[in-house]
């Protein structure tokens, strides 16, 4: 039997069951991406323009995402890191298109190419996996063109040790520049961002703790009538949230148990919205209505009412609290539970079912907000690590681990 499944909690969420008119903007022109969570609004927006690249923090995949929203175009090479000097000129009839997935943010235009589908797969795409260095060297070349028709070639030479290095020039090679993103610098976000023309590193995100929706401007694959690259504005779900779409149902009927929730970051996307090109208007399905499982489990409707457009940018839904979750028995599958839980007397211990090397451990109150920090390392098979909550108030805190092999995340009260 796991250890887990012995960890029961006694709390429930107290909530209200009320319906909620919320407007979200993501500015004019859809210039920004708005970060949102249900039970505590908008936690951070950021200008689409001031980044070009992303790096994922966390997980294995290494995923790499270009900003293609501020139209930015990416191509893979043929060219391998050794013939860096040989992409000198365009040639777009040789190179290939790449995109950001638009259903899982681990599958960034960079991961294009990969095998990590497979048993053995360690071709992350850019780059692949070495078993005796612990570190993933880079494989191919890469072109990024901007909205001016300049072009920059781009390789990922590593990630070693928690940090990537990348390298850029223009195509002539002249501004050659080596510049290198750590993830310890981003821990509990899912990205660390990068942007060429001021050439540091940015942390526009949020604590990936504290949001659920992302309210943006992103590239969809719109079949039209070939399938065609388009530059959409929409929602998109954080990690960990899952979401489902009821069609054909009266809104005021409609629920989430005749079907599975799904993760993939786009169902709510950008189609809650129709452009009707003969009244100059935006109509909304009145049959359609989502249901979003958020990241502490509580289930909200939402049913999309307006859109202002490039001129305002503003997303118009209601919101309702439908089913409220707090701290239920421990997943059987779960690699990482709290013991005691409640802690007593402030202490607890984190219980690991696999090994964890370097790992950055983040607690945060139910509002988001970082509270505590440290790091776990040296960890292997069943093992316990103290966990010291003496010093925070009364109540419920979210309690994440970010390891180069995932994430986990477990609540615990502190009374």
């Amino acid at each position: 039997m796991k250890l887990a499944t012995i960890l029961i909690a006694t709390l429930l969420s107290t909530v209200v069951l009320a319906q909620e008119s919320v407007t979200v903007t993501t500015a004019p022109g859809n210039t920004a991406q708005t970060f949102y969570s249900f039970q505590n609004g908008v936690q951070g927006s950021a200008l689409l323009a001031d980044w070009d690249l992303a790096f994922e923090i966390t997980g294995f995949t290494a995923s790499i995402l270009v900003n293609t929203a501020k139209g930015l175009t990416v191509f893979e090479t043929p060219a391998a890191v050794a013939d860096w000097s040989a992409v000198s000129a365009p040639d777009e009839a040789s190179w290939t298109p790449i995109y950001n997935a638009e259903t899982d943010w681990s599958e960034g235009a960079l991961t294009h190419g990969n095998n990590l589908g497979e048993p053995d797969g360690f071709d992350v795409g850019w780059g692949t996996y070495s078993m005796v260095t612990h570190t993933i060297a880079g494989t191919r070349v890469y072109v990024v063109k901007s909205m001016d028709e300049t072009y920059r070639k781009l390789r990922i030479n590593s990630l070693m040790s928690g940090t990537y290095s990348f390298t850029y020039a223009d195509l002539d090679g002249d501004n050659e520049q080596t510049t290198t993103l750590a993830k310890s610098n981003f821990t509990g976000k899912n990205f660390g961002y990068f942007s060429f023309s001021t050439g540091v590193t940015s942390d526009p995100e949020p604590a990936t703790a504290t949001w659920d929706l992302l309210f943006t401007k992103y590239t969809a694959i719109i079949p039209m009538p070939a399938p065609t690259p388009y530059g959409v504005s929409g929602v998109l779900l954080n990690k960990n949230v899952s979401a489902l779409q009821v069609d054909g149902v009266d809104q005021a009927v409609a629920d989430w148990n005749n079907a599975p929730f799904d993760t993939a970051l786009n169902i709510i996307g950008y189609d809650w919205k129709v452009y009707d090109q003969v009244n100059n208007v935006y109509t909304y399905p009145a049959d359609r209505t989502y249901f979003v499982e958020d990241l502490v489990g509580n289930i909200w409707k939402l049913i999309f009412t307006a859109y202002g457009g490039g001129s305002t940018g503003d997303m118009t839904f209601t919101q309702e609290l439908v089913s409220a979750t707090g701290i239920e028995e421990s997943d059987p599958n779960a690699d990482l539970v709290l013991y005691p839980n409640p802690a007593q007397g402030g202490r607890t211990q984190l219980v690991l079912e696999r090994s964890v090397v370097n790992a950055g451990l983040s607690v945060m109150d139910m509002g988001g907000k970082l509270v505590l920090q440290q790091r776990v390392t040296g960890t292997g098979g069943l093992s316990l690590v103290p966990l010291d909550l003496s010093g925070l108030d009364k109540g419920l805190y979210l309690v994440r681990l970010d390891a180069a092999n995932g994430t986990s995340s477990a609540r615990v009260i502190v009374d």
